[in-house]
């Protein structure tokens, strides 16, 4: 590449902030754009990549023709900075098409699926590097282990998190990909949930040695030329799956791996419920068949934080659980409430959802309200927009009507504080993928002010 600079626009994304990190290790001068400051933005800072926050073209570098752009379609097309570098010469690429050049060439281990990719892509690159191996990761989300989206390694293994979002996957031809689940959303993109399928059997098509599927997906041996197997929690049909289950008084799981050359015994599962021994098997499938031993995986999965905001343990003690995940489609709700209610029984679980995305909360309004009724006491705030504009109609209202929990209040970020304050807890969880997270540290003070 005769490239000098590589200048990003929305450089503080999960998915783009690993790339920017990419290049700088390999010494590029690299720096960027993002609308608002995080502490994502300032750990970029702090490793010698220029941030700034104001949409202004004076700070893209000048010279064209050593100059390559990123941009995440999460941008508005009405962007200066973006209508400039496209205006004026600029060799202009999206975040995923820039993962795709990477992987080119190399070993590449994907996981993809509507719910559940951060934390299976984050256990398959914990393995590992555990194992000795190494690899260069890519992760959706901040590895608790590492501190970081970005895993590097001298080797040629790559670790992606294949991301259905705008079809960016479709970038990707991996060696070895799991499929974790194939439910309606992004349909702002998609329009129904037999396009998303669509998607995902095109990402199918591409993978080109074996495709490790949950079980019951809609993929056939039509779809790929990889060689097919299936996982799951502990439907003892699929090729990889969980047997002999217990779980201790803090809600972690051990269990035996089956898989198609033996067991794997005793394996205990560093995070927390069900929905991460799942994840669990997924990621020790994508290693089996990538060649790491047995016993590399049984401690790897044991000695795994998980991801920031994925079933995040921030207080877990006797009569007080607080607990942060990133869930925001109902399935991933209904998913997490089912995981920490079966971990701690009889205990009353508040949920705190911001919803994300006027066109997601238009479009599972209901199913939203279904997964939610689940809790004892919902706290509904007020929808975060991320990319979009408001639509007529569409507030948290139309959610917080249906919910049928026994207790449910309807608030302003800005009233959550101090209505906390006043509030008894057992078991509090915060959910939601817009910035919501910039609560967890105070709600987590407060907390342990309790004890």
């Amino acid at each position: 590449m005769a490239w000098k600079n590589i200048y990003f626009i929305g450089i503080g994304g999960i998915g783009m902030s690993a790339i920017a990190r990419y290049y700088k290790f390999k010494g590029y001068c690299v720096g960027g754009y993002d609308r608002t400051p995080s502490d994502l933005t300032h750990e970029l800072e702090k490793e010698g990549i220029s941030v700034h926050y104001e949409d202004n073209v004076d700070c893209i570098p000048k010279n064209v023709e050593e100059t390559l752009v990123v941009y995440t379609p999460a941008i508005p097309e009405s962007l200066q900075e973006l209508q400039f570098v496209k205006e004026n010469g600029y060799r202009v690429i999206k975040r995923s098409r820039m993962l795709g050049e990477i992987t080119t060439g190399q070993t590449c281990l994907a996981v993809s699926g509507t719910h559940g990719k951060t934390t299976t892509s984050t256990l398959v690159a914990h393995i590992l590097t555990e194992s000795g191996e190494g690899c260069n990761a890519f992760l959706g989300g901040i590895s608790k282990n590492y501190g970081t989206n970005l895993l590097m390694s001298e080797n040629d293994v790559v670790v992606a998190e294949a991301d259905e979002f705008d079809r960016s996957f479709l970038q990707l031809h991996p060696d070895i990909a799991v499929i974790t689940a194939m439910d309606a959303d992004h349909l702002d993109i998609y329009g129904d949930l037999a396009h998303v399928q669509e998607a995902f059997r095109q990402f199918a098509s591409q993978v080109k040695k074996t495709l490790i599927l949950k079980y019951g997906l809609p993929v056939s041996a039509n779809d790929t030329p990889a060689r097919i197997l299936t996982y799951h929690f502990n439907d003892k049909r699929a090729d990889f799956h969980a047997e002999n289950l217990r779980v201790d008084t803090l809600g972690h799981f051990s269990y035996d791996l089956h898989h198609p050359g033996g067991v794997i015994s005793d394996i205990r599962v560093g995070t927390l419920g069900w929905v991460n021994v799942e994840n669990s098997v997924a990621a020790a499938a994508v290693c089996l068949c990538h060649g790491v031993g047995e016993h590399a995986i049984r401690k790897a999965i044991g000695s795994f934080q998980g991801a920031v905001r994925r079933l995040d343990e921030h207080i877990n003690v006797p009569g007080l659980t607080y607990i942060d995940d990133y869930a925001h489609h109902p399935a991933e709700l209904a998913t997490a409430i089912s995981s920490i209610r079966e971990i701690f029984p009889g205990r009353k679980l508040t949920g705190i959802f911001q919803p994300h995305l006027y066109t997601r909360t238009r479009d599972f309004a209901p199913e939203f309200a279904k997964a939610l009724s689940a809790l004892d006491k919902l706290i509904l705030l007020d929808i975060y927009p991320a990319r979009e504009e408001p639509i007529p109609g569409v507030t948290s209202e139309i959610i917080f009507k249906d919910v049928t929990a026994p207790e449910k209040v309807l608030m302003t970020k800005e009233e959550l504080m101090p209505y906390l304050e006043k509030e008894p807890v057992d078991v509090l969880v915060t959910f939601g993928a817009g910035n919501i997270d910039r609560y967890i540290e105070p709600i987590k003070e407060m907390l342990s002010a309790r004890k």
